[in-house]
């Protein structure tokens, strides 16, 4: 364990003190912010030799990140329970037998979520709740299962505290799903996100009442199906974001590489594809590997945890993902390297550019091997990030850049289509549209179905004129975010994070189609 000097000493010692003080958190947001604080007077981690050149630096020159996970991992970044298999068979630590009714289901399944860990201490996936509950909804009227159904959700609004909880619905048509989404439209809640897994057997009727939902609180959002099915199997499920995960599983970590920065530091296209993303790439998955290995064989978490033990995770069902954000940004500082004049979203040969850049980093992926994530052969999964408020003139993933737009829409998804395929662990766009639409919402039935036969993994479309709003992956309330920045506590931490998006990253400001 590396010992810490006493200028690092005093500087964590100060943020301390400055989360105690600061009179816009909630006590549960001070209490996991000071716990982070103390995981991070930690050095544990067994790692490559110039670390701080590349992660420990400013955010402006940082040449990847690692989102916050702390020094001393004691839990993996993402969990995904098989809560079909926990309603199956109950649970001996939590004392609950199977539930036999609507009520004792969804009580149970609330109780499990306080218990199920991740890096924001808050599930990250809640089931695939359509599939789940339709069984127990049986024998009742649809008004007794809507009431249900709305205290269940308002109850993991108010108490699951960030918009990275996420549930799963489709891509079969299911009574318990169209209930589901008839409660959403009406709660209007920032949590949880959900996403409609499409296939091309979803009934046109299903999808346009998903599309009707989402116009008024921006969820559900839409996944292909078969993309994911082709790549992960059928065991799978979108999580958090929009991440495509193994149920019963999960994500040890999740680094991304700060592809703008690493354009900054090459002298040239060749400097950059010979010398610095090989060299940046090597040093993350290596910091990866790391974080994987004491994770594993140090924390203990995988011979400690209940959810192990009672088979509703299994290690082996884990994987990593390798993300990355800042492609735009990337090929335009290349571009204009280069003397060519080309932007990104507005090129065929700055979109060439931005293909070859995904062919390496997926090549790199598929060379690097990892013992412990079985799951996916040994390999990470490839993760385009959707970006943090701190991110200064950095798009998400590979999005073309706020305000920089194609104005046709389908200029826009045809330089998605070049992207999409290389992230089975999660991609997305987002569309927010005119109010007028409310009055045509085929208009978005038509742009789907499209969108998933051109090989679009997952889009996301918002109402301009909706309270709830989907800022990168995640959903805030604009009220919420009006109220923090007047200096007002507010119950969920993604709203700091949508404040910031908001100010840095111009979330809130994207084209209206």
């Amino acid at each position: 364990m590396r010992k810490m000097s006493m200028e690092e000493v005093e500087s964590r010692r100060a943020a301390i003190l400055e989360t105690i003080q600061d009179r816009t958190l909630t006590h549960e947001q001070k209490v996991t912010a000071l716990a982070r604080h103390a995981e991070n007077f930690m050095k544990v981690l067994d790692e490559p030799e110039d670390i701080d050149e590349m992660l420990r630096t400013d955010i402006a020159t940082q040449c990847f990140c690692n989102l916050y996970e702390g020094e001393a991992p004691y839990r993996p970044r993402y969990i995904t329970p098989d809560y079909p298999k926990f309603l199956r068979q109950g649970s001996e630590f939590l004392q609950l037998d199977p539930p036999k009714d609507l009520f004792e289901a969804l009580n149970s399944l609330m109780i499990l979520y306080h218990n199920v860990p991740s890096i924001t201490n808050y599930p990250v996936y809640i089931g695939d709740l359509d599939t789940l509950l339709e069984p127990y909804a049986e024998g009742l009227d649809d008004e007794t299962v809507k009431k249900a159904l709305r205290l269940f959700m308002t109850q993991i609004d108010r108490t699951i505290l960030d918009s990275f909880c996420h549930g799963d619905i489709g891509p079969k048509d299911t009574r318990v799903g169209r209930l589901l989404m008839q409660v959403e439209a009406e709660l209007q809640d920032a949590v949880p996100n959900i996403s409609l897994r499409v296939a091309e057997d979803t009934p046109d009727d299903f999808l346009l009442a998903a599309v009707e939902c989402a116009l008024k609180c921006a969820k559900p959002s839409f996944a292909n199906d078969a993309m994911f099915r082709a790549e992960l199997g059928d065991n799978y499920c979108i999580a958090s974001c929009y991440n495509g995960l193994l149920k019963g599983g999960g994500s040890y970590t999740l680094s991304r590489l700060r592809l703008d920065n690493i354009a900054k530091k090459a002298t040239s296209l060749a400097d950059f594809t010979d010398n610095w993303l090989p060299h940046v790439m090597d040093v993350m998955a290596r910091y990866m590997d790391a974080r994987i290995k004491f994770l594993v064989e140090e924390s203990g978490f995988f011979e400690s945890s209940f959810l192990v033990r009672e088979g509703l995770i299994d290690r082996k069902n884990f994987t990593a993902m390798y993300g990355m954000v800042g492609m735009a940004e990337c090929v335009n500082r290349l571009m204009e390297l280069e003397g060519r004049p080309g932007r990104f979203g507005h090129s065929e040969e700055a979109d060439r550019l931005g293909v070859a850049i995904m062919e390496q980093i997926n090549s790199f992926n598929n060379s690097h091997f990892n013992p412990y994530c079985e799951a996916t052969g040994g390999h990470f999964l490839l993760h385009a990030q959707v970006g943090i408020a701190t991110d200064h003139n950095c798009s998400p993933g590979t999005r073309i850049p706020v305000g920089e737009e194609p104005e046709e829409l389908i200029d826009h998804l045809k330089n998605i289509s070049l992207f999409h395929k290389y992230f089975p662990s999660g991609t997305g766009d987002i569309f927010p549209v005119d109010i007028t639409v409310h009055r045509n919402p085929a208009y978005i039935l038509d742009i789907i179905r499209g969108a998933m036969r051109m090989n679009i993994r997952y889009l996301s479309f918002y109402a301009s004129d909706s309270d709830v709003i989907r800022v990168t992956g995640y959903l805030v309330k604009r009220s919420e975010v009006e109220k923090l920045d007047h200096g007002q506590n507010v119950r969920q931490n993604t709203t700091g994070l949508g404040l910031g998006a908001k100010k840095n990253c111009k979330a809130f400001d994207r084209r209206i189609r």
